[in-house]
């Protein structure tokens, strides 16, 4: 179960990593739909830290599987405000991203607490 947490930590924290490229970078594909959920521009940047926080918490918990548990939380948790914040909006199309990065999330959440 180790290896399924080490691979699934990499893999999401990559994700996590471009996610929070756009977000920071202020890519028009990303501000613009978030602009439109009512996102203001001042949070583009401390939601992309918070990405990058959570993917280092992630490969860090590769070696301190405690902090791997609270990040993986803290991910589940942070696209589980995405979905919410969507479905506020109005927005059933847009949900289906962070609805699937919510379930991958659980993966390493889980391969975490089984490898503690």
């Amino acid at each position: 179960m180790f290896i399924a947490y080490v691979v699934v930590a990499i893999l999401l924290s990559l994700l996590l990593l471009a996610s929070a490229r756009g977000d920071i970078t202020r890519d028009p594909k990303i501000t613009d739909q978030l602009k439109a959920l009512g996102v203001r521009d001042s949070w583009f940047v401390p939601l992309g830290l918070v990405k990058i926080a959570g993917a280092l918490g992630l490969l860090v918990g590769i070696a301190y599987r405690p902090l791997g548990v609270a990040a993986a939380i803290g991910v589940v948790l942070y696209f589980l405000g995405a979905v919410i914040t969507h479905l506020r909006a109005g927005d059933k199309k847009g949900v289906g991203a962070p609805a699937v990065i919510m379930l991958v999330s659980v993966a390493p959440l889980v391969l975490a607490i089984a490898t503690i």
